[in-house]
């Protein structure tokens, strides 16, 4: 068991002045705290740092680290506040920016004995750099990742999703239809899985898979879905409708499709995914994938609970439910 004699070792100080540190008690020069703070990191000492508010070893919080705070993220955190607070528990909120540094610090051994359990959705961090965290605390894994087999992790059935919107459509008359803002490539394991979707739909249709009909977006924004699909409209590529793979670039897509002068639903058909609440007030109403954020947050709490109160066992990889909510940018919603 690495002690704190171990890190005043290794960062060459006292025990006291690691003691400073860590308790933020005495003010201690730049150079020496980085020192303490590398020492403790490398040597995997998991400190308690609010040991004086602490019973029991616990600190009644729990972090919920996600890459931004808008639109699905914060619809997500809506939901997990109240059943966090339900066990008896505070919930923090960080930002990480997608940024894989501000990621692997989140994680740090130091800043994890802030918490009683986390709930992390990974946007920077690739598997191997993922794979290298190793603490005593419950890390709950959200979101469309690839993640290594010994973590716990809630994720969306964004394959049926995209399936679900897209069969939704071709039952509707369309037969040339967009999956925009999604991809083929595996690194990007939510767009390629709903672009998974959306080929299964044509397949069970009998209709063919054209590849020219994938239209990947340089970044997940509606300003750049538009512009998008603005070169798609212009460059004579025929369609009839449009899977978009959040609601987000759905948005954008109705922009490009007014500037245009193509009707929704009438010429052109829309579905996207996220169900985000301002998808309901655009006219004509998105119809959109509802990625069950209840169930997210009831699977990933639940889980993230029972691992702070002990329970042991293989990791389990849980996948919700989605569902879809019909609207009027696809024929026969209102």
């Amino acid at each position: 068991m690495v002690t704190m004699s171990d890190v005043a070792r290794e960062a060459g100080v006292s025990v006291m002045t690691v003691s400073n540190v860590l308790n933020e008690r005495l003010p201690v020069g730049a150079p020496t705290r980085a020192r303490v703070l590398a020492a403790v990191e490398s040597l995997g000492y998991e400190v308690n740092l609010t040991a004086r508010h602490l019973r029991a070893g616990r600190t009644d919080t729990v972090a919920l680290i996600v890459p931004s705070f808008h639109d699905y993220f914060g619809e997500v955190a809506d939901e997990i506040a109240p059943l966090v607070e339900a066990h008896g528990r505070h919930l923090v909120l960080e930002r990480t920016s997608a940024s894989p540094e501000h990621e692997l610090e989140a994680v740090s051994v130091a800043r994890l004995q802030l918490y009683d359990g986390v709930l992390l959705s990974v946007a920077g961090m690739d598997p191997e750099q993922l794979g290298r965290v190793r603490t005593s605390k419950p890390i709950v894994l959200l979101g469309e990742r690839d993640v290594p087999p010994h973590f716990d992790h809630v994720r969306l059935a964004n394959e049926e999703g995209a399936r679900l919107a897209t069969a939704h459509m071709i039952e509707r008359g369309s037969r040339r239809i967009l999956a925009l803002g999604c991809t083929l490539d595996r690194a990007h394991m939510m767009t390629s899985d709903r672009r998974a979707g959306w080929e299964s739909a044509h397949r069970e249709a009998g209709l063919p898979v054209d590849e020219r009909y994938v239209v990947p977006i340089a970044t997940y924004s509606s300003h750049t879905a538009r512009t998008t699909l603005l070169d798609v409209i212009d460059s004579g590529l025929p369609f009839d409708g449009i899977f978009a793979a959040t609601d987000v670039i759905a948005l954008g897509a109705v922009a490009a499709l007014a500037d245009r002068g193509l009707r929704v639903p009438d010429d052109v058909q829309l579905a996207g995914f996220d169900n985000l609440e301002v998808s309901s007030f655009v006219p004509p109403g998105i119809t959109s994938v509802d990625p069950n954020h209840r169930g997210v947050a009831q699977h990933a709490v639940g889980l993230l609970h029972r691992r702070m109160a002990g329970a042991v066992g293989p990791a389990e990889h849980v996948v919700a439910p989605v569902s879809l909510v019909v609207r009027g940018s696809t024929r026969g919603g209102r």
